[in-house]
């Protein structure tokens, strides 16, 4: 049996010690990497719930109930965030990223318990594609909320549509990674090819903006 409660008792620990002992942003930061994988066992429970209570066959748990609870679960700590402590637009994608990236760990390290560690490309492959799926599914919400935040009218239209991109997305993921063949290359692969051309982009954006020579033309 996968006693996911004393894995995650196990991981938070050195994590709240880490809280007590930083300062700064590296608080914050180990703070909400402890709050994606809080948000990460109270999706498992809910999704359970659900999927007992209309009972949903596996396809409908995996491309429909999954997606909707973990997404909502990933964007409780943002929201409490943004709505208590009104934090500046940096910290503001930085914390919801660092969620993202706490829930991927610890939904990596409970599939590993569950499925076992002997395939390491099939842990590779899962470890890169799952975790950078989520971390997209972050991004989408925090860059995109660090623009709609400020205007007051498009919070609640904005922040739904964000959130139902996010779950759009999330469930087409786990639809071609619950193939075989190709339709799960593709599924691994897009979110690796996403956060590459992100990087590259940003990059090349950042060394324009910094080059007073091109600033001048």
């Amino acid at each position: 049996m996968n006693y996911i409660e004393n894995i995650y008792v196990c991981l938070a620990a050195p994590l709240l010690v880490a809280v007590l002992c930083l300062r700064g942003s590296r608080r914050s930061h180990t703070l909400f990497l402890l709050g994606g994988m809080t948000a990460c066992i109270l999706s498992s429970y809910a999704s359970t719930y659900l999927v007992n209570v209309i009972l949903a066959n596996p396809v409908t748990s995996v491309t429909e109930v999954a997606p909707i609870v973990e997404e909502v679960m990933k964007f409780v700590p943002v929201l409490f965030y943004l709505i208590v402590f009104e934090p500046p637009r940096e910290e503001i994608i930085e914390n919801a990223l660092m969620v993202s990236i706490g829930f991927a760990t610890f939904e990596n390290v409970c599939y590993l318990t569950g499925s076992g560690s002997e395939h390491f490309l099939r842990i590779l492959i899962r470890g890169f594609g799952t975790g950078t799926m989520h971390v997209v599914c972050g991004a989408i919400i925090s860059f995109g909320i660090v623009y709609l935040w400020d205007r007051s009218w498009l919070r609640v239209v904005g922040t739904v549509g964000l959130l139902t991109v996010s779950i759009t997305y999330h469930a087409v993921f786990n639809l071609l990674v619950s193939q075989t063949g190709a339709p799960a290359v593709v599924g691994y692969s897009i979110s690796l090819l996403i956060v590459i051309l992100v990087v590259v982009v940003g990059r090349t954006i950042s060394k324009r903006r910094g080059n007073p020579a091109e600033k001048s033309v």
